[in-house]
């Protein structure tokens, strides 16, 4: 486990995308064609698995270095807006180039699941070639996520990875959905870097292919030092050293799930890197998990700070 704060320019770094989500609600969980159908609430937010997290993380209290492809337009201003009031630094910003816009996922709320519409846009300018790995090396620990969205960086995370290790970082990996639906075997490269491997459920099944959760476990923990697994209601669970320790799941009324996993992962690694045991990140992360569901969108609950101090208060946990 990783100590309290040293010298190191900041806490965390991150490499991904921020992408722009466009929250559509009301609409029937039945789409007929050549038909306009309205949805009765909107909401346009910061977006993308790696820019909720390092956001969240950052208004958790956080150092937070991320970088980030950024294209030509009013989107991408809006997510370099958003990062920096949080506190990011994103002053390593990748330029993206004249033709590639920002990336774009509209996701369809509807009542008992969601429809998730993917426009990867800048996301695929993130080349290993274009990161500065000093800056990503000033830190104490790395994470990365959306692993099967990094088209041009993937093949170079091992390498990336190795970089990092060397200089002495511990790693976080969250692998996020796979788009194609193949959830290739390579991954297992960059997995021999991991330290801290963060799935929910269903995808630490897809990623070893099993149907079984504990045989999926199993074979994760063999490589990989911490499985840390979201739940969702159920909570979450990390697999460590032989042992299994869990967390029940903070009780809210939400209003949505968008980035609850990612605002998991920015709270147990906020804890980790305090030095908190493991069932303190868990509780930290089903927490903030939680408390983003409390609104809309991935990041929105945590532009309020006095709301989240109030709501970590009443849950006799006061963010630090």
């Amino acid at each position: 486990m990783t100590g309290p704060r040293s010298n190191h320019h900041f806490d965390i770094t991150l490499v991904g995308e921020a992408n722009i989500d466009l929250l559509l609600y009301g609409l029937p969980e039945n789409l007929p064609p050549e038909r306009e159908l309205l949805a009765d609430r909107m909401a346009m937010l910061l977006g993308g698995s790696p820019a909720i997290t390092a956001h969240n993380l950052a208004a958790l209290g956080s150092r937070v270095g991320f970088i980030t492809a950024s294209a030509d337009d009013t989107f991408a201003q809006i997510c370099l807006r958003d990062l920096e009031s949080a506190g990011v630094d994103i002053s390593r910003a990748i330029h993206a180039g004249d033709e590639t816009g920002t990336g774009f996922t509209v996701l369809l709320q509807h009542e008992h699941f969601r429809r998730t519409l993917t426009y990867p846009g800048a996301t695929h300018a993130i080349r290993f070639s274009d990161l500065d790995l000093d800056y990503l090396a000033s830190a104490r620990h790395f994470h990365l996520s959306s692993y099967f969205l990094q088209k041009n960086l993937r093949a170079d995370v091992p390498r990336l990875f190795a970089s990092l290790k060397r200089a002495g970082l511990t790693i976080s990996l969250d692998t996020n959905d796979d788009p194609t639906g193949e959830w290739d075997p390579s991954i297992y490269e960059a997995l021999s870097y991991v330290d801290i491997l963060m799935p929910n459920q269903s995808e630490a099944c897809l990623l070893t292919h099993e149907t079984h959760f504990d045989l999926a476990v199993r074979k994760l923990s063999a490589i990989v030092p911490m499985v840390v697994v979201k739940r969702g209601a159920e909570g979450a669970l990390a697999f460590t050293e032989g042992r299994t320790h869990s967390a029940a799941a903070t009780v809210v009324t939400p209003i949505d799930a968008v980035g609850a996993g990612d605002s998991f992962n920015a709270g147990f690694l906020h804890a980790w890197l305090k030095g908190e045991s493991i069932e303190q990140c868990l509780a930290l992360g089903n927490l903030t998990g939680a408390y983003s569901t409390t609104a809309v969108g991935g990041v929105a609950a945590f532009r309020n700070r006095d709301a989240m101090q109030h709501f970590f208060a009443e849950n006799n946990t006061p963010v630090k």
